[in-house]
């Protein structure tokens, strides 16, 4: 190295040689600034040979752009699409030697190619210092995001694509799971057996189809079921994640750029284009240019160009992805869990085509370095505490009850470093966040700003530096020294399936999506549900094929104890082939006696599954109820406990002011509210005449108002006193809030007032005190101002001085107001006018509950009174209290409240014990208010019907203590009389237990309320005791309950009522805070809400409303389990009669496993000749609709399975028993010739079957089998329906029209004979009559319940 830097001095090119005549001259543009500029000297050593080489780029701070035309050389600036992307090596492997990489940006991880063995690529010291990807971000852990990057650091391909699943399966799990779904029960795993049985040739009866594909008919069936409910809910995820979401693109390059007030060329620049950038700088006077540039990006940073050109994009739900920063409005729901960059009225929405940097159409677009920069948000948003946009300071309320059923709207704050951040410097930001989980009330995280890389596009002028130079400038490229940070916490996050409820619009980044966001890991993954009819149904199964194999070994045992006789002592091998096939023997005698297990018997039910649903979706009385699950209809029949949501489910969320007391008299009703209406409006609605112009109302000045309001100088003192007090309280209630009014526009144009809250309760109260006559017309930080809706003045100005906002722990609010006496004293008092006029009252307003109110408010002896009337009805009460402050009070309270907010201890115990102590002493009681919560339509009766039905209802819901118990009462939840026993805040488990003591003496008459926090204490440490005491009670109220333990709940309720118990759990919800219990409940019920359609989807039965349960379970869900329950019997009945005439026929025939019916006769029988009778018994029904919902208690018949319950089924294995035994044997003994046909036969061939006295006696069997069937038929049947009507007589006339197709089978000359005939009535009637009259008779002695409410 010959130079002092240790560098070549570079070559001394011609700087004009590549000057167009076309461009235009920077001198002829600003010939004033040039002219001030020195020439630049290059007489200093700079590394410029290295630089020369073109290669990827990145973004350049100030100094880096001036090396632009010397590093590109000849290609043009490839820059990077975003920060945070892994990148290859500037340089390839083929460069030569004594190149170097300039990096100024973002580090590269590795370089590759023999740039890595270089001298001048080896970093030095002096390099700078760039963050490398942390290896351990994975996506199970904490992350780092860019903002708007392309790409995020490695892994960014593990973070998961973000789509809603609801499917069951996956194109990979459907055959194996839906295989073993089927094969586990047993009675399909005994007909698979029997169907391979049939592969053996020793074991073969028949045609092998005459087994296999009835079983491969079942399981086609039932696999197409479940594909088709599958795909369904593949179809709704699909539309949900097809909803687009606007998405902002920030686009790096070719920007419009503004450095020092010249019209200047920019985009990517040919070589010969810089060429007249270095002319012109060197023309250029003394440097001052270089000078002037950096005072201005020092000092004027807003003066500097975009970092990128935003332009917005519309996303599928599914394509978005970690680092997307997403435009949300008013009620849109959020797709991913997000931090909240910033948040604007909708005002100050800049339209798209002003919001996004025009697109360049050429590399060299003149634009005015003059004019402002264009970006994405042009009007700075100050942060105005007293603007009128109530989000100036980043401020937007969101919704959560989808996520845990909390009903009060969440405020959430935009983060400090991105509210006054243009978007086109959002790819500054990086967010480091925690790994995922499921708290959704917990967040940390940090927000970094990264220093602006500040450009330049004047020619280069390099600085006349030492060799220590270099080090110090790559030092001040580093990004890091000058990045900005501050913390992110549960405020400025909003989670998916959250919604924006205030009218804003909000920049939003995605920090988790699909599967790991907070929704999604807090509920339980959706799993195949069986019905209790089919776990019933495969226990009888296990009876009648120990049965089988029963009678199987019997025949088997009397065929050995029968073969000595018929042997001669001298046949030893005859003995030993016996010996050695009696295993084929009984294996014959299994697959004959098999129909036993009818394998029809999963068809028959498979089908009435779908009739069912198809009734339960084309019922106009549940219009909209939607099938998702179509294999558990019979369990509406058996729900014994139902899970319920409250808010969308049990309540619109939608409240009404009801009823205000004001100690001697209250109002309520239409007539009431009017009342007081005119009073508000005889003390602010009397317009301008008596008072002078901008004066205000204030407790004790009420000049030119209206007094007391009580009706005039006429009125007797008693009733100013009442009038007076009225006007307090709703002066008090239009005060003490926290409710914003905002301007609305519909579709229409038209604007209205609309208020956003945290609380639907508050703005119910707000509403209501401008229906009588007082509108909240302004509300900021610091002040609130009243205005009569009478004549549109302002009647009321209040400064805001303290407000303590309403917690769960308090349950209470208040906020500490100056009253001012004209509408400018605040101006006033700014310049430092200290009249009378401008120090006005100060009040004390509180509001809360009347468990703590009562010992705040001084004494009184109506207010428990008035609180528990209200309470009775349902309604939410609230105490208004007032407590007027001197200047002395409120100067000692405001001292002390400062001192104990500077502690670092015990912050808030001080805090909140210097509000006691100074201000909730013995406040004047005002008034109570009773608000009510909206119900949904028809609740009251349908909880009232379900209760005498005798379903015990749980609601589980993420609301307060308070609103949960004013929900149970109003609902009809909990009857009038019936106690409520409440444990709230158990933080011990030493006495949990004996909390739970008050509720063993009297179980069945006392509800239980429990809040959240006591609940995960009996679930964590005492699950059993708790569960089984729950389980006792009519109704269980939880609090402020989370999804999680919604579905521990559920799960519990299962483990604890095992299936031979009967009992199914139903759980109903609206939102996705609802997904995890609807998933772990026997039946999911999820009601279509506003918000929504997670529970919805998620849900096995879709409703509208929740009213309609009653009619889904009291009359469909009778009649799908009393049908299924039939239709099993008659195909079992149908099945053991075959094999017991079988049974009778090997008896008779030598105890040889020869078959009576083959083939056709075989498979006919289970199908075209008596499935269609069968089958239409899923149209029977016992009751009718209005009989079910008059006599609820019938439904209560239904949860002890007798349908189908061992009696029952022993009663009908004794008529199947007998009815085989009475066709098979009086065929045998009434067709002649058979028994001496059987005589000559051979005992070990099959000859007899050849016979005409054994074709006759089939021929008589058969038929009589078939006649018997179809008769049992109608003697079941209760409701006549014209297709029961069609498939009896269908199926006799498809019978009798058959006889010619069957003269293999039958002797059909002997149909001609009228022996046939009267042979075959004997015997039906001998099998048949008999039960008839035996049914007849015990109807008569043991009526059923259907029976008697019908009166038949």
């Amino acid at each position: 190295m010959n130079t002092a830097n240790g560098y070549h001095k570079p070559p001394a090119p011609d700087p004009y040689a590549d000057d167009d005549d076309d461009e235009l001259d920077l001198d002829e543009l600003d010939p004033v600034t040039t002219s001030r500029r020195a020439p630049v000297s290059h007489d200093y050593g700079l590394p410029l040979r290295p630089l020369r080489h073109g290669g990827r780029r990145r973004p350049r701070e100030a100094d880096t752009e001036d090396l632009e035309a010397l590093i590109n050389g000849g290609d043009e600036a490839r820059r990077d699409p975003g920060y945070g992307e892994e990148h290859e090596g500037l340089l390839p492997a083929t460069e030569s030697a004594g190149i170097s990489s300039f990096n100024p940006g973002d580090s590269r991880t590795r370089r590759k190619g023999i740039s890595r063995f270089l001298p001048f690529t080896t970093p030095t010291p002096a390099a700078i210092a760039l963050p490398n990807p942390d290896p351990d971000d994975t996506a199970a852990t904490a992350r780092t995001i860019h903002v708007a990057a392309t790409k995020q650091p490695l892994p960014h391909t593990k973070y998961p694509p973000n789509t809603i699943s609801n499917a069951k399966y996956t194109p990979w799990s459907f055959l194996p799971r839906t295989l073993w779904n089927e094969f586990k029960f047993f009675f399909n795993l005994y007909f698979l057996l029997v169907a391979l049985s049939q592969i053996v040739p020793a074991l073969r009866i028949g045609y092998l189809s005459t087994y296999v594909a009835p079983l491969a008919f079942v399981v086609s069936v039932t696999v197409g079921k479940e594909a088709v409910d599958d795909l369904g809910r593949r179809r709704m995820d699909r539309v949900a994640n097809g909803e687009g979401y606007r998405v902002l693109r920030l686009v790096e390059g070719e920007v419009e750029n503004e450095v020092s007030g010249v019209k200047r060329k920019v985009g990517r620049m040919g070589g010969r284009k810089r060429g007249k950038r270095r002319r012109v700088a060197e023309e250029a006077e003394g440097g001052g240019r270089m000078a002037e540039a950096e005072r201005e990006e020092e000092t004027v940073e807003d003066l500097e160009s975009p970092s990128a050109r935003v332009t917005e994009v519309v996303r599928a739900s599914k394509d978005l992805k970690v680092g997307d920063v997403i435009v949300l409005g008013k009620d849109e729901r959020l797709p991913a869990d997000v931090v909240i960059l910033k948040s604007f009225s909708t005002e100050q929405i800049t339209p798209a085509a002003a919001m996004e940097t025009a697109d360049v159409e050429s590399d060299t677009t003149l634009v005015e370095m003059n004019d402002p920069p264009l970006s994405a948000n042009a009007k700075p948003l100050n942060n105005d505490t007293t603007s009128d946009d109530p989000s100036a300071g980043g401020e937007a309320f969101i919704r959560t009850d989808q996520l845990d059923g909390e009903t009060d709207w969440k405020l959430r704050l935009a983060s400090p470093l991105a509210q006054h951040l243009p978007a086109s410097e959002y790819g500054r930001l990086r967010i480091t966040a925690g790994k995922p989980n499921s708290k959704v009330n917990e967040f940390a995280g940090t927000i970094e700003l990264l220093p602006k890389f500040r450009k330049r596009t004047q020619a280069y002028d390099p600085p006349i530096t030492r060799p220590s130079t270099r080090a110090s400038t790559q030092q001040r490229l580093s990004p890091n020294p000058d990045s900005k940070s501050s913390p992110l916490t549960i405020d400025n996050t909003a989670w998916a399936n959250t919604v924006l409820a205030s009218p804003t619009t909000i920049h939003a980044l995605i920090i988790y999506t699909g599967p790991q966001t907070r929704s999604a890991l807090s509920t339980s993954a959706s799993r195949s549900k069986t019905g209790l009819l089919e776990h019933e149904i495969n226990s009888l199964t296990k009876i009648l094929c120990a049965l089988t194999a029963t009678l199987s070994l019997v025949l088997v045992l009397l065929e050995t104890f029968a073969s000595p006789s018929t042997t001669s002592p001298t046949s030893s091998a005859d003995q030993v082939g016996m010996g050695q096939k009696w295993y084929v023997a009984f294996t014959r005698f299994l697959i004959l006696f098999s129909t036993i297990v009818p394998i029809s018997l999963r068809v028959n039910l498979d089908m009435g599954k779908s009739v069912y649903a198809f009734l339960i979706q084309r019922d106009t009385g549940i219009p909209g109820t939607v099938v998702r699950t179509s294999t558990i209809p019979e369990d509406l029949g058996r729900v014994e406990f139902l899970l319920t949501d409250k808010t969308g489910t049990l309540t619109r969320n939608e409240m009404v002011m009801r009823r205000v007391h004001v100690g001697s008299v209250g109002y309520g009703g239409a007539e009431g509210m009017e009342e007081v209406g005119g009073i508000v409006g005889q003390v602010f609605g009397g317009g301008e005449e008596g008072r002078s112009g901008g004066d205000l109302w204030t407790p004790t000045g009420q000049v030119g108002f209206g007094g007391g309001g009580g009706g005039g100088q006429g009125a007797t003192r008693t009733r100013r006193e009442i009038g007076a007090r009225v006007r307090d309280l709703v002066v008090a209630l239009a005060v003490c809030h926290n409710v914003t009014p905002t301007v609305e526009e519909d579709a229409e144009g038209r604007q209205s007032t609309a208020y956003q809250a945290s609380s639907p309760d508050e703005v119910a109260i707000v509403q209501w005190t401008e229906a009588v006559g007082l509108r909240l017309a302004h509300r900021d930080r610091r002040s609130i101002s009243l205005q009569s809706t009478r004549d549109g003045q302002v009647v009321i100005k209040v400064e805001i001085l303290h407000v303590f906002p309403f917690t769960s722990d308090s349950k209470r609010m208040g906020i500490v107001v100056r009253f001012l006496r004209h509408t400018n004293d605040r101006e006033r008092a700014a310049l430092g006018d200290d009249t009378d006029e401008v120090d006005s009252e100060i009040v004390f307003f509180q509001k809360g509950a009347d468990t703590v109110m009562a010992s705040i408010v001084a004494a009184n002896d109506w207010l428990d009174e008035e609180t528990g009337n209200m309470a009775r009805e349902g309604l939410r009460t609230l105490v208004i209290g007032r407590k007027p402050l001197s200047t002395t009070q409120y100067a000692a309270f405001s001292s002390a409240y400062t001192a104990a907010a500077l502690t670092l201890s015990n912050r808030d115990a001080g805090m909140s014990r210097v509000v006691k102590q100074h201000l909730e002493t013995n406040l004047d009681l005002l008034g109570v208010t009773g608000v009510e919560d909206k119900l949904q339509p028809n609740v009251k009766p349908s909880l009232e019907l379900l209760r005498n039905a005798g379903i015990k209802i749980w609601m589980l819901t993420g609301d307060k203590v308070e609103t949960a118990r004013c929900i149970a009462i109003s609902s009809k939840l909990v009857p009038r009389n019936q106690p409520i026993h409440t444990i709230t805040n158990l933080s011990n488990p030493a006495f949990a237990l004996s909390a739970l003591e008050p509720l063993h003496p009297n179980p069945a008459n006392t509800a239980l309320l429990i809040d959240g926090h006591s609940l995960a204490l009996y679930l964590t440490h005492h699950p059993t005791p708790f569960i089984r005491t729950a389980l006792t009670l009519p109704c269980l109220i939880a609090s402020r309950c989370s999804p999680t333990q919604k579905a521990a709940l559920a799960t519990l309720i299962r483990s604890h009522t095992p299936s031979s118990h009967g009992a199914r759990i139903a759980a109903i919800g609206d939102g996705g805070n609802d997904v995890s219990m609807i998933c772990a409940a026997d039946i999911g019920l999820g009601i279509e809400g506003k918000e929504g359609r997670q529970a919805s989807l998620a849900a096995d039965f879709s409703l509208t409303q929740f009213s309609h349960v009653t009619k889904l379970l009291l009359w469909h869900g009778r009649n799908s389990y009393t049908r299924s329950a039939k239709l099993a019997l008659f195909v079992m009945h149908r099945g053991l009669i075959i094999s017991v005439c079988q049974t009778v026929f090997s008896v008779a025939s030598g105890y040889e496993p020869l078959a009576l019916y083959r083939d056709w006769l075989l498979v006919g029988y289970a199908t075209v000749y008596t499935m269609f009778p069968v089958f239409s018994l899923v149209l029977d029904r016992d009751v009718d609709e209005g009989v079910a919902r008059l006599y609820p208690e019938l439904y209560r018949e239904l949860r002890l399975g007798r349908a189908l319950g061992y009696g029952g089924f022993g009663v009908w294995v004794a008529v199947s028993v007998w009815q085989g035994v009475v066709v098979q044997g009086g065929s045998e003994v009434l067709v002649p010739g058979y028994l001496r046909g059987l005589a000559t036969t051979t005992t070990g061939g099959e000859a007899g079957d050849a016979t005409v006295g054994f074709r006759r006696m089939v021929m008589v069997s058969y038929t009589a089998l078939i006649l018997n069937e179809v008769l049992m038929v109608c003697s079941e049947i209760t409701t006549w329906h014209p297709v029961m009507i069609c498939s009896v007589l269908g199926t006799l006339g498809l019978y009798f029209g058959s006889f010619p197709f069957l003269g293999g089978y039958f002797d059909l000359a002997y149909l001609l004979e009228l022996g046939f005939w009267w042979r075959v009535a004997a015997v039906t009637a001998a099998s048949w009559g008999p039960v008839v009259v035996g049914k007849v008779i015990r109807r008569r002695v043991r009526p059923p319940s259907a029976r008697k409410v019908r009166g038949v």
